[in-house]
C-alpha cells in the first residue's frame, strides 16, 4: 500500500500540472492558432520531448509487459518496425508538412484535393479520427489507468475514471497546446525517473536477486533474443517478417502514421521552421525507440519471476475483475512491491504517461472538430474567442466519451491489434499522395471505408461463420491486399484532381519527383511553371539518411540490451556502430544543408 510520502509525491505532481494549466491559460485563449499550435513558436527539443511524452502512456508499460511475457523481447518488433516509418517522416515528410502551413493535418485534404469530395473527406476524416479513433485510443489509455488503480489503490474503476478525467481536462482545456507541451516536459522527466527507479528496485527483489541472476535465469533466457526463433514460423512471421516487410509502410497507426500525421504532425506544424520540425522528429524517434522502453522491459522480465503466470496474478489480486485480468496487469502488480517513496514516484511516472497522452489526444481531436468541422462547415465566420471556446467544450466531450468506453475494453494487445487492422492497407496511399498526382479524394475515401469494413468483418462477422482460425498477421495481410487493390482501382477509374489545385499544391510543398512530371509539364505549357526548391525531390537523399538513422537507433537499442544481459563486447561493438552511423548521418545532413544554401 502507498504511504504518506507516496501520496505527497502524487499530490505534488497533480499540483504542478494544474499550475501549468493556469499559468498558460490566458495566452492559450488568445487565438485558435495559439490554443492548437502554440503560435508556431516551439523549439525542436521541447517538441521532441512532447512527442515522446504523447506516445508514452500507461498502456505502453502494460503493453510491453504483455508482449514480453507472451513472446519475449523480440515480440516488440510489432512496434519496433515503426522506427522505419518515423525516420521516413523525419527525412522526407516533416519538411513537406511544415510547408503546408495548415493548422491540422486534416486541412491537407482541401490543399491536395478539390471539390465536394475533398470537403466531405476533410469533414468525415476529422470526425472519424478526431472523435471515433481518438475515443478508442484515449479509452485504451484509461484502461491502463484502471488496471493500475485497481491493483495499487484497490479503488473502483469509476473512481479512477473520474479522477483521471478531472485532472486531464483541467490542464489541457485551460492551457491548450502550449500548456500541454510545457507539461509534457515535466511529465516526461518524471516518467524517466520513475521508470528507472522502478527497474532498479525490481531487480533487487528477493525473487529476482540482481541483474545477473535475472538475465541468466532459465525462465528468462529464452525470452532475451532480439530476433524471434526462426524455428517458430508462426511467431517469426507475425512479430518480425510482417512488421518489417509490410506493416511499417502500409499500416496506419496513431503516432506512427506512414508519412506522418495526427498528433505528430500537429507538433511538426507547431515548430518555428522546417529545420526545427525535422529536429523534433529525429530527437523523438531516437529516444522513443532507443532509450525510453528499457526500464519497462526490465520490470517486465522481473515480473516473470515474481508472477510467473496468470494464476499467480489471480492469487495475488483476488479482488480484481476477472474480465480485465491479463498479462498486462503484471506491470502495476510489480509496483505494489516497491518501497515507500519509490512507489509514489513510480505511480507519478505512470500518471505522467497517462495524462500526457490523454491531453495530447484531447487537444489533437478537438483541433479537428474546431478547425475542420466547426469553422469549415458550421460557422466559417467564427471569432477566435468562439473557436477557443468550442475547442475547450470539445475537449470535455471527448474525455466523457473515452471514459464511457474504457470499462468495456479488456486487453492492451487486443486493442493494439484492432487499431492496426483498421489501418491496414492505407499506409501506401498516405506515402504516395504527396508524390503521385493521380491520387484523389475518392482514393482516400475508398481506403478508409474498405479497411474499416475488413476490420469489422474479422472482428464481428468471421467468428460466427464457422471457418478455420485466421491468425492476426493473416488478417493484416488480407486487409492490406484488399484495401490496396480497392483504392488503386478507384484511383485509376475516377477523375483526377483539377489542374489548378495540383499546380497550387506543387508550388506550395515543392515535393518534385517523377510523380509530378506530367503536372509540371502542364503548368509550363500554360505559362505558369512550378517553382522548385534546391532539393526538388527529397526521397533519394532521404533514403540514405533513413538508413543511417535507423542503423544508429537500432544499434543503441540493442547495445543497451546487450549491456544489461552482460555481453560487454557485443554492447561495445553495437555502440561503435551507433556512433559511426550517427557521425555519418550528421555529415550527410550538413552537406545537404550547405548544398541547399
Amino acid at each position: 500500500m502507498l504511504t504518506l510520502v507516496d501520496w505527497l509525491i502524487i499530490v505534488f505532481f497533480f499540483a504542478v500540472l494544474i499550475v501549468i494549466g493556469g499559468v498558460t491559460s490566458r495566452r492559450a485563449g488568445s487565438s485558435s492558432k495559439e490554443f492548437f499550435l502554440s503560435g508556431n513558436a516551439m523549439p525542436w527539443w521541447l517538441l521532441g520531448i512532447s512527442m515522446c511524452a504523447a506516445t508514452t502512456s500507461t498502456n505502453s508499460a502494460n503493453l510491453f509487459t504483455e508482449i514480453i511475457r507472451k513472446n519475449g523481447i523480440s515480440g516488440n518488433w510489432v512496434w519496433w518496425a515503426f522506427l522505419l516509418t518515423g525516420m521516413l517522416t523525419v527525412f522526407v515528410y516533416a519538411k513537406l508538412w511544415h510547408r503546408t502551413g495548415a493548422k491540422t493535418d486534416i486541412e491537407f485534404y482541401e490543399l491536395r484535393y478539390s471539390g465536394k469530395a475533398a470537403a466531405f473527406l476533410r469533414g468525415f476524416r476529422a470526425l472519424y479520427l478526431g472523435v471515433f479513433f481518438n475515443t478508442i485510443t484515449s479509452a485504451l489509455v484509461i484502461l491502463g489507468a484502471i488496471k493500475i488503480g485497481v491493483v495499487m489503490f484497490d479503488i473502483s474503476p469509476l473512481a479512477i475514471i473520474l479522477i483521471t478525467a478531472a485532472v486531464t481536462v483541467v490542464y489541457s482545456a485551460l492551457g491548450g497546446m502550449r500548456g500541454i507541451v510545457i507539461a509534457d516536459f515535466f511529465q516526461f522527466a518524471v516518467v524517466l525517473i520513475g521508470s528507472v527507479a522502478a527497474a532498479v528496485f525490481a531487480v533487487r527483489l528477493p525473487q529476482v536477486n540482481g541483474v545477473a541472476n535475472l538475465f541468466s535465469h532459465p525462465d528468462i533466457v529464452p525470452k532475451l533474443r532480439f530476433l524471434p526463433d526462426f524455428a517458430d514460423t508462426d511467431l517469426l512471421v507475425s512479430v518480425f517478417i510482417i512488421p518489417v516487410a509490410i506493416q511499417w509502410w502500409n499500416v496506419w497507426y496513431p503516432g506512427s502514421e506512414p508519412g506522418g500525421g495526427g498528433y505528430i504532425a500537429q507538433r511538426m506544424l507547431s515548430a518555428k521552421n522546417e529545420r526545427q520540425s525535422v529536429g523534433a522528429s529525429l530527437f523523438f524517434n531516437a529516444v522513443h525507440y532507443g532509450l525510453r522502453p528499457w526500464p519497462w522491459y526490465i520490470v517486465a522480465f522481473c515480473s516473470l519471476l515474481v508472477f510467473p503466470d496468470l494464476d499467480a496474478l489471480r492469487a495475488a489480486f483476488p479482488n480484481v475483475d476477472a474480465r480485465i485480468m491479463g498479462h498486462d496487469l503484471a506491470y502495476p502488480a510489480m509496483l505494489t512491491l516497491m518501497p515507500a517513496g519509490i512507489a509514489g514516484l513510480a505511480v507519478a511516472s505512470l500518471l505522467g504517461a497517462l495524462l500526457s497522452t490523454l491531453a495530447c489526444h484531447l487537444n489533437w481531436g478537438s483541433s479537428y472538430v474546431v478547425n475542420d468541422v466547426y469553422k469549415r462547415f458550421v460557422n466559417p465566420e467564427a471569432t477566435e474567442r468562439q473557436l477557443v471556446l468550442v475547442g475547450r467544450i470539445t475537449t470535455v466531450c471527448l474525455m466523457v466519451l473515452a471514459c464511457l468506453l474504457a470499462p468495456f475494453l479488456e486487453s492492451a494487445k487486443t486493442a493494439f491489434d484492432l487499431v492496426l487492422q483498421i489501418g491496414a492497407g492505407t499506409g501506401l496511399l498516405f506515402l504516395l499522395r504527396w508524390f503521385w498526382w493521380r491520387i484523389n479524394a475518392f482514393s482516400e475515401i475508398t481506403a478508409m471505408a474498405v479497411s474499416f469494413c475488413v476490420a469489422v468483418f474479422f472482428q464481428l462477422v468471421y467468428p460466427h461463420l464457422g471457418g478455420p482460425p485466421v491468425a492476426q498477421w493473416q488478417r493484416l495481410v488480407i486487409g492490406i491486399i484488399v484495401t490496396t487493390v480497392a483504392w488503386v482501382g478507384v484511383t485509376l477509374l475516377t477523375r483526377p484532381v483539377d489542374d489548378q489545385t495540383l499546380f497550387r499544391f506543387c508550388t506550395l510543398i515543392r515535393a518534385g519527383g517523377p510523380g509530378w512530371k506530367k503536372i509540371e509539364a502542364r503548368a509550363a505549357a500554360l505559362g505558369t511553371p512550378i517553382a522548385q526548391s534546391h532539393e526538388a525531390w527529397p526521397v533519394p537523399s532521404g533514403l540514405l539518411c533513413i538508413s543511417l538513422a535507423c542503423c544508429a537507433v537500432y544499434a543503441v537499442m540493442f547495445a543497451v540490451g546487450s549491456g544489461l544481459y552482460g555481453y560487454a563486447v557485443r554492447s561495445a561493438c553495437l555502440s561503435g556502430v551507433a556512433v559511426i552511423a550517427t557521425i555519418t548521418l550528421f555529415k550527410v545532413l550538413s552537406a545537404k544543408q550547405s548544398k541547399e544554401g
